[in-house]
């Protein structure tokens, strides 16, 4: 046993040894410090690659978006002025409907801490900002169009962009 005990105390005091010989050598090398190498403790990890079939439906999104492009020249000269719609006020009220349905959302789930809420508060001022932009351009000249201007920049914009910012600090915390 004893000598089982001396062969170890043996090679820890080598190691030891060994250990002040290295730090040794690296003071020594470090004599010129302003060329001393300096290596990060965490080194950040590379996005990785997505998958194949993620990169195709990226790149047929984008192509989508610009094969939209010229059918906005379609719109913007060939629709009419005015136009009447049929289902105007299902159309309101299911917009106004889903926003109230993303602010409770999101506001339930931000309260209980679950980043989930990121998702839900970019849908949202999503709703927000779309119902500000049709209140104002489909508005009457005069006192609808001084409401609508009222609400998008008392209410809808600043909860748009109050939801924007809460999906963006979620997403930009690490998991």
């Amino acid at each position: 046993m004893k000598g089982r005990a001396g062969g170890e105390r043996g090679k820890t005091m080598r190691q030891l040894g060994l250990c002040d010989e290295e730090v040794a050598s690296a003071v020594a090398s470090a004599e010129d410090f302003g060329r001393a190498e300096v290596i990060p403790l965490h080194e950040e990890a590379e996005e990785p690659r997505p998958a194949r079939g993620m990169r195709r439906a990226g790149w047929l999104l984008v192509a989508c978006g610009l094969a939209l492009l010229p059918w906005l020249y379609v719109l913007a000269t060939g629709l009419p002025a005015t136009a009447t719609a049929a289902h105007w006020p299902v159309a309101w009220v299911g917009l106004d409907a889903l926003e109230a349905l993303g602010l409770i959302a999101t506001g339930l789930l931000a309260a209980r801490g679950d980043r989930r809420h990121a998702l839900a508060a970019a849908a949202t001022a999503t709703l927000l900002a779309v119902d500000a932009w049709f209140d104002t351009t489909t508005a009457a000249p005069g006192g609808d169009f001084a409401t609508a201007v009222a609400m998008a920049l008392g209410a809808e914009l600043p909860l748009a962009t109050l939801c924007g910012r809460l999906a963006l600090r979620a997403l930009s915390r690490p998991a």
